[in-house]
């Protein structure tokens, strides 16, 4: 597995929790069914599958660290709107990307608003974490506005023709 922001490889702190298990020590990743038992816990996160609805979250938001957002494809761009709705509603903390993403897609998941990126082995074998950083500059117009403001392909041609 691979862990990457926006510098490159970091560590991995925090350990996944599955459905039934036990709560280990130290920062865990809860299952979205879990999400109550983030409340009083430090170091608390919760995985959203990309066919949940986050607009039910902000009571959570104080109680979590980090969301970690699930593609089980990167042809499936779920994550992308879920990431920018995060942002929208006030989530603060750390979000994540979780699943087999593409590194041509890196730019566009840091302007959703997500902070970093988990990659199964499978897709860290073949792109390694210099080929995502290679690709951070590599697009710079977009057809949707960035989350830091960067304008889009439309507001460029409308800015260019006055209107």
């Amino acid at each position: 597995m691979l862990l990457l922001d926006h510098t490159g490889e970091i560590a991995n702190r925090w350990t996944e929790v599955a459905e039934e298990a036990a709560l280990p020590d130290g920062p865990v990743i809860l299952p979205l069914s879990r999400i109550a038992e983030a409340e009083g816990r430090p170091e608390t996160g919760v995985h959203l599958p990309n066919t949940a609805d986050p607009r039910p979250l902000p009571p959570h938001f104080p109680h979590l660290a980090l969301i970690s957002v699930a593609f089980p494809s990167f042809a499936d761009g779920r994550g992308f709107s879920i990431a920018r709705c995060l942002r929208e509603i006030g989530y603060t903390g750390r979000l994540r990307a979780s699943g087999p993403v593409i590194a041509d897609q890196f730019g566009y998941l840091l302007e959703c608003g997500f902070d970093e990126v988990w990659l199964p082995e499978s897709v860290a074998k073949r792109q390694p974490a210099a080929d995502w950083l290679d690709r951070l500059g590599a697009v710079s117009l977009s057809y949707q506005r960035g989350r830091e403001g960067r304008a889009s392909i439309l507001d460029r041609r409308r800015a260019a023709s006055g209107r």
